[in-house]
């Protein structure tokens, strides 16, 4: 392989790791002194800036005309975070789900992933659909931000401190520190993205491999190790609603910001290719929906065996998808069907634990 090729994608990878996590560290403290809560600054700030990868990739890619590997990349990363990242850590330690996602942002997810399935099936998404995506993200950001004025700066300031295991004074100086991180961030991102789609282009060539996969895989995988580190760090820190909202509110930005922003400048809008609409985007929107009721039997937890069975639909995906691009024989209706007696599997199982679980609770009465 082309050593440059290996450079530019460790150098992209290594550029957008820094370049988040100072990211998240800046504008963290800065939300923090607004009295912002630490849910929400989990649910938008820390979203984002683990999402932040993925945008500078996709803005780039929108502007170099590679946008099969700026679709891949949202596709593969949202599939990745609910399988992988939420598998991990529930293998690591059973999740706790916080009510709020339940009942709020878990169904926003679910809705804005099905949009994007209704807007991908004339074939791209575009303008228009951009639009309603970035406008769908405000809303959503206003909301939480009103939502969490409302709780008392004493309140704020207890949860922040508690979240972040820190105090600190917010004067002049540590507000001018805090900006300054949040602009090297962006440096880092923007050189970041630049050199991880170069590499990830001449790797698809080199390989005679679609963009589409690389950016299904390859780069997905890579743009999603911000959220991975943050929800098994957090996991292994028994800070469990962390973990699992930080993949929550990671999805609803990589569909409304980083694929609504994408659609808005690539020229032409985003192309749709038939094999993605046929096969990885229902496999998203699969996966979103079956978070739902994962996520609201068991008293709102995410046990291991659940965990062990998010990783191995991943491994079935990624054997699918690598399988047709070396030019096997293709088996996707099969491994649709594989997935889906997976997905029936988790849900009974997570009907069955809740049941006994109300039985329980009834007979402790």
């Amino acid at each position: 392989m082309n050593w440059m090729i290996i450079v530019l994608l460790l150098g992209g990878f290594i550029s957008l790791l820094l370049g988040a996590e100072i990211l998240v560290r800046g504008a963290s403290r800065l939300a923090a002194a607004f009295g912002i809560s630490p849910l929400v600054i989990g649910l938008t700030v820390v979203a984002f800036g683990t999402s932040a990868p993925e945008l500078a990739i996709n803005l780039q890619s929108a502007f170099t005309g590679q946008a099969n590997i700026a679709l891949g990349n949202v596709l593969g990363s949202n599939i990745m975070n609910v399988l992988v990242i939420l598998g991990l850590s529930a293998l690591i330690i059973p999740l706790v789900v916080n009510q709020q996602l339940v009942r709020q942002d878990v169904p926003i997810m679910i809705a804005v992933t099905i949009l994007v399935w209704w807007m991908a099936s004339d074939g791209s998404i575009g303008f228009l659909d951009g639009i309603i995506l970035f406008a769908g993200l405000l809303a959503y950001i206003v909301f939480n931000i009103v939502q969490s004025r409302k709780e008392t700066s004493a309140e704020v300031r207890e949860e922040y401190e508690h979240e972040f295991a820190e105090k600190e004074k917010h004067t002049p100086r540590s507000m001018t520190i805090n900006l300054g991180q949040v602009a090297f961030g962006l440096v880092c991102l923007t050189f970041g993205a630049g050199w991880l789609v170069d590499g990830a282009v001449a790797l698809a060539r080199l390989f005679s491999i679609s963009e589409l996969v690389i950016g299904l895989t390859i780069v997905a995988i890579g743009t999603s190790l911000p959220e991975l580190a943050t929800s098994v760090v957090a996991a292994i820190r028994k800070e469990r609603d962390i973990a699992v909202g930080n993949v929550v509110g990671s999805n609803i930005f990589n569909l409304m910001a980083v694929l609504g922003l994408t659609g808005l400048i690539a020229p032409g809008g985003i192309p749709i290719p038939a094999s993605a609409l046929a096969f990885d985007i229902p496999v998203m929107v699969a996966v979103a929906v079956i978070t739902l009721p994962v996520f609201f039997t068991g008293g709102h937890m995410i046990f291991r065996w659940e965990g062990g069975l998010f990783v191995a639909l991943y491994a079935i995906y990624v054997g699918v998808m690598l399988s047709d691009a070396s030019g096997a024989t293709k088996f996707q209706d099969e491994a649709l069907l594989v997935i889906a007696m997976i997905t029936g599997l988790v849900l009974a199982g997570s009907a069955l634990h809740e049941l006994l679980h109300r039985r329980k609770l009834k007979q402790n009465a």
